[in-house]
This record gives C-alpha cells, structure tokens and sequence, in this order.
C-alpha cells in the first residue's frame, strides 16, 4: 500500500486539515497567517469606558510630591471611578511615606465621606482644589500633578496605551519618572 505524501502548498491538504469535526471550517480560517481574522485574544487588556469625560481606556492615578516627582501610581479601568482609584493608591503606598500629611486633589476625589475615610485610614488631610468656573485663573497645587501627566505623555510608550496589563503601565510610569530624575540630578552635577 503507497501513501500518499502532500506538499504543504497544496490546497486540499490545508483544507483537510483545518476543517474542524463536523466537516466545518472555523470562522477565524485565514490563509495570510499575519492578518488573522476575528483573533483578538483580549489584546489591549482591561480597558473601560468613563461616560463622564468620555474617554475609554484606562485612568492612571498619580500620587506626586510638590515639585511634580512621582511618588506613587495607579492605573486603573476608565470605568471605575476616581474615588476607587485613589483608595487604590492609598492602599499601594501605606506606610511607605510617613512623611506625607497633606495631599492635595481635583474635584473629582471630593465629599465629605471621602474626606473622612482619607483621614481615618492614612491619616492625610485631604483638600480638594476647585477650578474656576468662569474664566481661567491658576489654582494653587493644581498645576503640579497636570505637569507631571504631561511629563509622562512626552514619551512615546505613554503617550498612548500600549500595554496589556496594567501592572506593566505602571511600571513603565515609574521608569519615566526615574529618567526624568536622573536627567535633572545630571544638569545639577553639570552645573556645579
């Protein structure tokens, strides 16, 4: 008995073995394997929808010292709320600065139950700094945190959101922040 040997071109040999049990082929059957069809796989990660500011993907929490550093990040959903995302961040950096007293936050982080589970749990005072409504004024601390998200959207791996897990966004965060650091403590030696 002669087997017969089928080269990997020929198109019945490739039917034959795609066709799944009941004789069908699967939907997601593409003969240019670097364009599959219909295959995500839950690339892109954990993103959400904030129907608030309208934006899908994800929110990035930031907790900065007074000259814009990064001291702690977040990163979250968009359709988790803020609220949750700095009870998120608090959690995170429990502990790590005995230091901090006071952090200051937009008006989405505001409420007095907030207020109150902030100060019992971290034992930070929170202030909320509001905007203006009727014409543009710079408000005090406000412009720090803003700066720093601007910092950070410079770089080309953050200006948009590339990673899968959020973890990695995190990580690649901190990493900017770390070069942003060394890039000012070498034009300080620079000077001296």
């Amino acid at each position: 008995m002669e087997t017969k040997r089928h080269s990997r071109r020929d198109s019945s040999y490739i039917a034959q073995r795609i066709t799944n049990t009941h004789g069908e082929r699967p939907r997601a059957f593409c003969r240019n394997n670097r364009q599959p069809v219909r295959q995500n796989h839950g690339k892109g990660g954990f993103k959400g929808y904030d129907g608030g500011k309208k934006v899908k993907g994800r929110k990035r929490h930031l907790l900065v010292d007074t000259e814009g550093l990064i001291l702690k990040t977040f990163v979250t959903a968009a359709n988790l709320n803020d609220r949750e995302g700095f009870h998120g961040i608090l959690a995170h950096s429990k502990g790590l600065f005995p230091r901090l007293k006071k952090v200051w936050a937009d008006a989405g982080y505001a409420g007095e139950e907030m207020t109150r589970i902030v100060q019992m749990t971290a034992g930070i005072q929170l202030e909320i700094t509001k905007k203006s409504e009727q014409h543009f004024k710079v408000v005090p601390r406000r412009w720090v945190v803003e700066r720093s998200i601007a910092w950070i959207n410079r770089y080309r791996r953050l200006s948009k959101d590339y990673e899968f897990r959020t973890t990695t966004g995190e990580a690649m965060i901190y990493m900017t922040g770390i070069r942003l650091m060394l890039r000012r403590m070498a034009c300080y030696a620079a000077t001296l």
